[in-house]
């Protein structure tokens, strides 16, 4: 059996990347956390079961291929590898194809196609020489098909699916998967404020795909490769 190393987890001071960072943890995970923020990195660390040993970074831009490769390296030096990269960085905006669509174009292609795509680009390599690596990137239902006021976004999330059905396809032979989640409406804080009328009772909660997640990460979802995998279901 081999080795474990560690999986690094993007935007762990998220609402989907901290449930993502606690269940990983729980299991005994090492962990590589990333954030823009260096006091939400210092909470999250505080707030994890101690079976793991964790790492944070303080990426700043993971647009930016420099940092990408700065928090692949800090992986490498601190646990000799990479097993996994759960990427949950990403943004959301909407309105309709107008003036204004080639400004929210560029932002959203940035924060979900090029940040999957830098990151992706990343850790592949050590992936590669260790034959064996798990990728999993956030997508979105409207990256199957959009709807009105959704083109820059549905467009970015479509790119999502797309690279990583590309990685899934090259990398199958040195035993690297590559998969994407749709959720639904997730269950945060933030989505409550915005939409104080809705019916909770349909929305997913971060445990849940973070569940998912740490399924797809695990040695036992090798033959799972080059999904988009819904996660709208009631527990």
């Amino acid at each position: 059996m081999r080795e474990p190393t560690c999986v690094i987890v993007t935007g762990a001071g998220g609402n989907l990347g901290r449930a993502t960072a606690t269940r990983l943890a729980g299991q005994g995970v090492n962990l590589v956390c990333v954030d823009r923020t260096p006091d939400v990195l210092a909470a999250l660390v505080e707030s994890l079961p101690s079976k793991a040993k964790v790492l944070t970074f303080v990426g700043a831009d993971l647009s930016n291929p420099s940092i990408a490769q700065a928090m692949t390296e800090a992986a490498v030096d601190s646990f000799g590898g990479i097993d996994g990269l759960v990427n949950t960085v990403g943004g959301f905006a909407t309105g309709p194809v107008g003036g204004d669509t080639l400004a929210q174009f560029d932002q959203m292609m940035n924060l979900n196609a090029r940040v999957a795509l830098v990151t992706s680009v990343a850790v592949l390599p050590v992936m590669q020489a260790a034959r064996y690596g798990r990728i999993v990137h956030i997508a979105a239902g409207p990256g199957l098909k959009a709807g009105a006021n959704q083109a820059a976004y549905a467009a970015s999330k479509a790119a999502v699916l797309r690279l990583t059905e590309s990685i899934a396809a090259e990398h199958r032979g040195n035993r690297i998967t590559a998969n994407c989640i749709l959720p639904g409406t997730i269950d945060t804080p933030q989505n409550r404020a915005a939409m104080p009328n809705a019916n909770v009772a349909d929305w997913v909660s971060p445990d849940s795909i973070a569940r998912l997640i740490a399924f797809l990460i695990s040695p036992e979802a090798a033959v799972v490769t080059g999904a988009a995998i819904p996660a709208t279901g009631l527990e």
